[in-house]
């Protein structure tokens, strides 16, 4: 089976990529000098040219602009206008601090804008090539009933994936599933296959060319960050605690606090304009608190702008937000899917309750259940919560429980500056994609497996 996105059309579009970069850059600096009749200094803008072109290979990366097969057009827009406004504010600011003002931020602008124009063409041009080369690949998926009807169900409602479920091995044998194998490209492996099952599948579908995709358990998430011991001649495999190392902890404590005084001083504006549309739509505090659960379970209150109507949860009981939710006025509905309600936990973050990256701060109550449903989920509480994090990221509003906390357990094992710095970036696509805040919908539609199954 060939690669998902081949080597060769990777380094055609990086090169692409960087090709319009300096050239939409040059054009802007003659419209710009025949427009005004300003002489320029050009070494300035060539010394400048080379930073340009890493800081947007960069966030070009972060923002995966380099993979666009299986992508929708508009979430590729999306990260396009995102990376090329993250490369505005780097530019200007780099251009500021090296050459103060002998850079004009006039040509900066022009450039940018006219390399968002002609990279969308190129993307859109190189997208729908990538789109009609990639053939529907035949899937096989292993598991019981009910992860079976979980995965169909969402491979369902992701056609852009390209995945065509074609058979399904319900708890069968080995010869089963490796009788129809000729037939398939990929096998998609449930979290509940046990260790014995699972190597022999990886190990038959790389003899046999054929893609696989695992769902993980907790035994693989423990054994995907291992250090390596020996007892006397034999190898050993050591897990490493779920928890950070103190060195760690100490740089993103200081990091949280920075970070958090920058957001309250820089947007004390919104903060204002906010709890003003807040007070006039419905009487009631600005603010609204909450119990959570914190670093090793300890609670604190929380804060957030008030986007229900006052004593919403008198009658319902604390329950989690859904679509169309009745209780949430106009206004909230609108600072929910910006996200702005949540930015008074900065203050939050910064008298240490919070960190700015994190797992979410769910309340007591729903923490004792999902204690009661998964052991595991005791060890998301070894950080503190944060107002984004990987699972708000590469989750939903309506992503189990189960799947958030794998997220936030893998977000643990590799937590370090450069994982925060891109899931930062990375949140910034999640506040404009209306995919990330769905309420919660409810089961998912069920699959009838007998089409599927061998």
């Amino acid at each position: 089976m060939s690669k998902r996105f081949p080597g060769v059309r990777n380094l055609i579009l990086l090169l692409g990529d960087i090709f319009i970069i300096i050239i939409m850059a040059y054009v802007a600096v003659g419209v710009v000098v025949s427009y005004s009749g300003v002489q320029l200094e050009m070494e300035v803008y060539n010394e400048m040219l080379p930073i340009m072109v890493i800081v947007a290979v960069i966030l070009f990366n972060v923002n995966g602009l380099f993979s666009l097969t299986y992508k929708k057009y508009s979430e590729i827009i999306i990260s396009l206008a995102l990376a090329m406004l993250n490369m505005l504010i780097i530019m200007m600011a780099i251009s500021f601090y090296l050459r103060e003002f002998s850079y004009s931020r006039s040509i900066l602008l022009v450039a940018m804008l006219l390399q968002f124009i002609v990279l969308a063409g190129w993307k859109n041009f190189f997208w729908r090539i990538e789109d009609a080369s990639v053939r529907p690949h035949n899937a096989l998926v292993i598991g019981n009933q009910v992860q079976c009807e979980r995965i169909i169900s969402r491979l369902n409602n992701q056609q852009n994936l390209r995945y065509h479920v074609k058979y399904a091995c319900i708890e069968c044998g080995a010869e089963q599933w490796e009788a129809i194998a000729a037939d398939i490209d990929l096998v998609i492996v449930c979290s509940d296959i046990n260790v014995s099952d699972n190597a022999r599948i990886i190990n038959f579908c790389h003899v046999h060319g054929k893609q696989v995709l695992i769902v993980p358990d907790f035994y693989e998430l423990f054994c995907s960050s291992v250090d390596l011991d020996t007892i006397d001649d034999i190898p050993v495999f050591r897990p490493r605690d779920l928890k950070p190392t103190l060195e760690q902890h100490m740089l993103k404590r200081m990091l949280d606090v920075i970070f958090s005084v920058g957001v309250l001083l820089c947007l004390w504006p919104v903060f204002v304009f906010v709890a003003l549309a807040v007070k006039v739509e419905s009487p009631g505090p600005v603010f609204y608190s909450q119990l959570r659960s914190g670093r090793y379970g300890k609670e604190f209150t929380i804060y957030k702008f008030r986007s229900m109507h006052q004593d919403a949860e008198t009658l319902s009981g604390p329950i989690m937000a859904a679509e169309n939710d009745q209780r949430i006025t106009s206004v909230g509905r609108f600072i929910r899917a910006t996200r702005l309600d949540e930015l008074p936990q900065f203050i939050n973050v910064l008298i240490g309750d919070m960190s700015v990256l994190g797992p979410r701060a769910e309340g007591p109550f729903f923490v004792a259940q999902f204690k009661e449903e998964i052991r595991e989920y005791t060890y998301r509480h070894n950080v503190r919560p944060g107002i984004t994090g990987l699972a708000q990221v590469c989750g939903k509003y309506n992503t189990t429980p189960r799947d958030k906390m794998i997220y936030d357990l893998i977000y643990i094992q590799k937590c370090n500056l450069v994982t925060d710095l891109v899931i930062m970036v990375q949140t910034l696509q999640v506040l404009v994609s209306k995919r990330s805040t769905e309420g919660i919908k409810g089961e998912l539609i069920k699959t009838d497996l007998t089409k599927y199954q061998i």
